[in-house]
Formats: structure tokens, C-alpha cells, sequence
């Protein structure tokens, strides 16, 4: 009975489910929250976890995000895989820094974006991950990246890929490389067909060659008679071992006297 009562309260956020799913009497002390694919469409009172700093509620079947609108010290909101059109609530959430929508609907007029330029400390935004296959509407904008970078100047990663600071050049320079490729790949469209590479140098070109010189080859000489020498002393040693052994396994056998 409670494990079906429990299955129920996951349709939506109630104030029971909180608190058994993070352990705190009070609300307004619960500062992470993972909700993650549990059917939920409802949030609830989410909104009276007015702490909170982290929320994952990915993979649920989300549509209105208006009880968000009150976590104003949310910094970290991951919503991907959900059914969101409309960003509006986030408008109010003054310190998100961190945001996933990847996986929902908004729309592919970038106007659906505006309601979140208000967000000065916004600096990672997703709404396409090509790892999980998700995306949205507006993604399939032809400017949609170099729109999206106009409107939050902000930004140092986007969709995973950062644009700004440490690593950027890495990332616009792995791009350029990716796309050189695939146009050096194609002509009018279709596959060109490149004959086999040959090899640079001949098949003798890395063999190890010795050296005429006398004193390389004086130096091979002693090298081996010490090598030589080693394996001599490893034998001897297995040698004195194995007989050691023998004796001490002798005098350990009980002595037996005639009767």
C-alpha cells in the first residue's frame, strides 16, 4: 500500500514526497532535490523550497513551470526531456547559472528565449545534447548558435561546447578541422572516392640497422657477455635455492626409530 501511495504522489510534488525523499521536516531547508523520471507533470509545491540551489527534474512530463518562479536562489536547473513550451517563470530565478532544456518543445522562433536575457549570472545553457539524441524547436533555426551567443554575452558553454575562456579555441578549432573534413569528403553532394594512400616511406625505412662503427659494435660485445654473465648467475642461484629447500625439507620429517 505505501509503495503504490508513494507511485501516486510522484504525479505530482506534494509537501509528503519532499520531505521522504530528502529527509528535512522543513521545506525551506531542502537545498538539493533529484527528481529525476518519475512521471511527474505537476510541481507542486516545489516553489516552497525557497532555498533551493539545485533541482534536477529531468525526464518527466513537465509542461508548466510556474511554481519555479519564487526559487530565486536556484543556481543549477536541469529540465531536459520534458514537454516545455514556455520559459517564462524562469524570468524571476535572479541567480541560475547553470540550465538543461535540451529534450523539450520550445518553439523555433528564438523569441522564446528573451524571457531568460534577464538572467545576468547565466553562463551554461542546453538545449540540444546530441549525446541522448535530444533537441527542440528552435534549434533547427539556421542562426540558431550564433543568435543565441548575440543574445546572452554571458555565455561560456553552450549545448556542451564551451565558447568562451579555457578551452574555446580547442572546441572552434576541433569544429573547423570536423568541417573541412566532411566537405573535403563530398563534391556536388555526392561521396568522392579516394584511391588507396601509398606509404611514405619504404617497408625498410624503420628496421633497426647496426652501426659500422666500432666502438657501437664493441659496446653490443660487452653488453651480451654481461648478459651472459646474468644468466649464469641466475642459474647458480636457482641452483643453491632449490637444493636449500631440500635439506630443510628433510630435516623437518619426524625421525622414526627401529623397534
Amino acid at each position: 500500500m505505501d509503495s503504490l501511495l508513494l507511485h501516486a504522489e510522484f504525479e505530482k510534488i506534494t509537501a509528503a514526497l519532499l520531505k521522504s525523499r530528502t529527509g528535512e521536516f522543513d521545506l525551506e531547508s531542502i537545498l538539493f532535490l533529484k527528481l529525476r523520471s518519475h512521471g511527474i507533470h505537476d510541481l507542486g509545491c516545489v516553489g516552497e523550497c525557497i532555498n533551493l540551489e539545485r533541482l534536477d527534474l529531468s525526464g518527466n512530463n513537465i509542461t508548466n513551470l510556474a511554481p519555479l518562479a519564487s526559487l530565486r536562489l536556484l543556481s543549477v536547473l536541469n529540465l531536459s526531456a520534458n514537454r516545455i513550451s514556455s520559459l517564462e517563470p524562469l524570468r524571476s530565478c535572479d541567480n541560475l547559472q547553470n540550465l538543461n532544456l535540451a529534450g523539450n518543445i520550445i518553439t523555433s522562433s528564438v523569441e522564446s528565449l528573451h524571457c531568460l536575457q534577464s538572467l545576468r549570472k547565466l553562463e551554461n545553457i542546453r538545449l540540444k545534447d546530441n549525446t541522448y539524441n535530444y533537441t527542440n524547436p528552435v534549434c533547427r533555426n539556421t542562426s540558431y548558435r550564433a543568435i543565441v551567443l548575440e543574445m546572452f554575452p554571458n555565455i561560456k558553454v553552450l549545448d556542451g561546447e564551451r565558447v568562451v575562456g579555457r578551452g574555446s579555441d580547442l572546441y572552434q578549432l576541433c569544429k573547423d578541422i570536423d568541417d573541412t573534413i566532411k566537405a573535403g569528403l563530398y563534391k556536388n553532394g555526392q561521396l568522392i572516392e579516394h584511391p588507396d594512400c601509398k606509404p611514405w616511406v619504404e617497408d625498410s625505412y624503420w628496421e633497426i640497422k647496426r652501426s659500422n662503427n666500432a666502438i657501437i659494435e664493441e659496446a653490443y660485445k660487452q653488453f651480451n657477455d654481461v648478459l651472459h654473465e646474468c644468466r649464469l648467475l641466475n642459474n647458480r642461484a636457482i641452483h643453491v635455492i632449490s637444493q636449500t629447500e631440500r635439506s630443510m625439507s628433510l630435516k623437518k620429517q619426524p625421525k622414526q626409530y627401529a623397534i
